[in-house]
């Protein structure tokens, strides 16, 4: 007799506590539901939900989605799609490959949380209930179907029946190991979740006022939780493992589609922003994600770039005006100053660990504001033209081509904050490249080691300090680099951005936010991280003042429940949680792919 056949005799038996869901509904009724309840909630996008267009995204026509209501349908058509492969029809048993019933509850909960917001914001600011139209009930009510129903399923996908039991286990709590694909077929997955991706992230950035942004995280947050239950997520990260060089060539040629998918180079000027932002991320994550590095003063890096890159730019209130630098001349002089600091900085405090060192970095980020606010010819020398920054900054200009300028490229037109997008693209492509290289050579395999046990590694023989004057320098420059590019950006410099914490980037709370939000040890997490942090201040003004106590909370809850990041480093991952665990498959090695993946992973 087989292992299936053992735990699926010929007569059913009642399911017991275990195998139910939170609700006492047959499971043949519940799976109808949520399947109903999804095509309900999609349907009910097209109809009107308020009487008035002063509620933003004009949700009054009956026939046409608008604004939030687009979201709603497509919780809706996300929540059906997954009830249909619950139920074993040809073609998308792939949806579900951990075999769960977790991404069908937490799709239905995405619908429901994203309508019922929607809902609410149309009470709150037009004044009551009164103003909802029939196709507002309606749509509240088909999106708590699905809930229903989905409550009401077990836990596992199969326990309802004997067929699907045989067709998604193979041994009790077990699935079998994924089928080999193509290499031509792993790149076209990768192809095509990068263009879902540009997609994504281009509607994310081109929200025009908060509830749709509010909706949009809402929507993304339960989709990429139900594709990490799902397992979808794990076979992904497996074939971009397969195939890192094409990837990584893909995440750039989607980088450089972004301007041209544009219309307002407002939306430029904000991508610009989150690849200066994420640049030093990335350099920061060398410290603290690959050495171990405590450093709270980080963002002074980024201001010693800037103002070198200021000081040589030609501008008039400079301390040295008629010097005038060509950008690489700059790009080079900024980040060598910036390492440079790094050098004199850590040299001397590099011998202390943990809190100790935060300490110092916290105090020199501090210092070196304080410096150049004193800097005016009165509190000090007269080098940075104190409070008053250096302003005035020309933009740069390669080979006659002027970044300040708008250009016709192929019948788009890319304006100034696009071009000095298109120049953080090259930049971000060589900070990557340095990164990567750094972090496979034998100097990162000895930033692990510090990392994980100072103490062991010095015994078995790295030089403790050397290995940590590197990173720490080698960061500072990344700093400094990104600094040159964000100084002609903002045709300004001034001290006030360069602090420990603010209400807007960049400044070290929010680029170590970045850092630990993302995933430490990771080149997307960081990216992903700092593209998070500026958005948010940039789309909800509501949290300006708030901002810090969110991200406390949002860190708080993220080191609860996922405390590797976002997007987890495999050794961090396992460093956090036993194998064997629901998201971690066992294995031999760290580089080892497992035979059999658990449930879940």
């Amino acid at each position: 007799m087989t292992e299936i056949e053992k735990t699926t005799p010929d007569t059913p038996a009642a399911p017991t506590p275990a195998a139910r869901g939170l609700i006492a509904l047959p499971l043949a009724a519940a799976r109808a539901l949520l399947l109903a309840g999804g095509i309900a909630t999609a349907a009910s996008a097209f109809l009107a939900w308020t009487w008035t267009s002063e509620f933003p995204g004009n949700l009054t026509y009956t026939g046409y989605p608008g604004g939030l209501q687009w979201l709603t349908f497509i919780a809706g058509a996300l929540t059906a799609l997954f009830a249909l492969s619950s139920y074993g029809i040809p073609g998308l048993g792939w949806l579900l490959p951990a075999g769960n019933n977790a991404p069908l509850v937490l799709t239905a909960l995405g619908g429901f949380a994203t309508t019922w917001f929607t809902v609410i914001a149309i009470c709150a600011e037009l004044g009551g209930v009164v103003n909802l139209e029939p196709g507002g009930w309606i749509a509240a009510v088909a999106s708590l179907l699905p809930v229903l129903g989905a409550f009401a399923l077990p836990e596992r996908l199969g326990e309802d029946t004997k067929e699907n039991l045989k067709a998604y286990v193979t041994k009790p709590d077990r699935i079998a190991a994924p089928k080999a694909l193509a290499p031509w077929v792993e790149r076209a997955v990768i192809t095509v979740v990068t263009v879902i991706g540009l997609a994504v992230f281009t509607y994310g950035i081109g929200t025009e006022y908060g509830e749709l942004f509010v909706g949009y995280l809402i929507l993304i947050s339960f989709s990429l939780w139900a594709l990490h239950t799902a397992g979808l997520l794990d076979r992904f990260s497996r074939i971009v493992a397969h195939n890192r060089s094409f990837t990584l060539a893909m995440g750039f040629v989607a980088a450089i589609a972004f301007p041209f998918t544009q219309s307002d180079d407002h939306y430029a000027n904000i991508g610009v922003n989150i690849l200066i932002f994420g640049t030093v991320a990335l350099g920061l994550n060398i410290v603290v994600g690959l050495a171990g590095l405590l450093d709270l003063g980080y963002v002074a890096f980024l201001g010693v770039g800037a103002y070198t890159a200021a000081l040589v730019s030609g501008s008039e209130f400079s301390r040295f005006s008629g010097v005038q630098f060509p950008f690489w001349a700059s790009a080079l002089t900024g980040a060598a100053a910036s390492l440079l600091f790094g050098v004199l900085i850590g040299a001397p405090t590099l011998r202390l660990r943990g809190d100790y060192l935060a300490i110092v970095t916290l105090g020199f980020g501090e210092i070196f504001r304080i410096a150049v606010n004193n800097m005016d010819g009165a509190s000090g020398p007269d080098i940075t033209n104190g409070p008053n920054g250096i302003p005035s900054i020309p933009d740069l200009s390669f080979f006659g081509f002027n970044l300040g300028e708008s250009h016709d490229i192929g019948g788009f037109t890319l304006g100034r904050f696009a071009n000095y997008y298109l120049l953080m693209v090259l930049i971000m492509a060589i900070v990557v490249l340095v990164y990567t290289r750094a972090a496979d050579s034998r100097i990162g395999r000895s930033w692990i080691a510090i990392r994980e046990d100072e103490t062991a590694a010095t015994a078995m023989g790295i030089n403790g300090f050397r290995v940590k004057l590197v990173a720490f320098a080698l960061g500072a420059a990344l700093a400094g680099l990104a600094g040159t590019v964000s100084a002609h950006v903002t045709y300004s410099v001034v001290p006030t951005p360069y602090q420990f914490a603010g209400s807007t980037p960049p400044n070290s709370a929010f680029l170590l936010a970045a850092v630990v939000l993302g995933g430490m040890g990771t080149v997307a997490g960081p990216l992903l991280g700092a593209a998070l942090l500026y958005l948010l201040p940039e789309k909800l003004n509501f949290l300006q003042d708030k901002s810090l106590l969110a991200f406390g909370i949002a860190l708080v809850l993220l080191m609860r429940f996922r405390p590797e990041g976002i997007i987890a480093n495999r050794r961090r991952q396992l460093e956090f949680h036993e194998t064997g665990q629901l998201d971690v498959p066992q294995q031999a090695t760290l580089t080892d792919e497992p035979a059999v993946t658990k449930a879940g992973a």
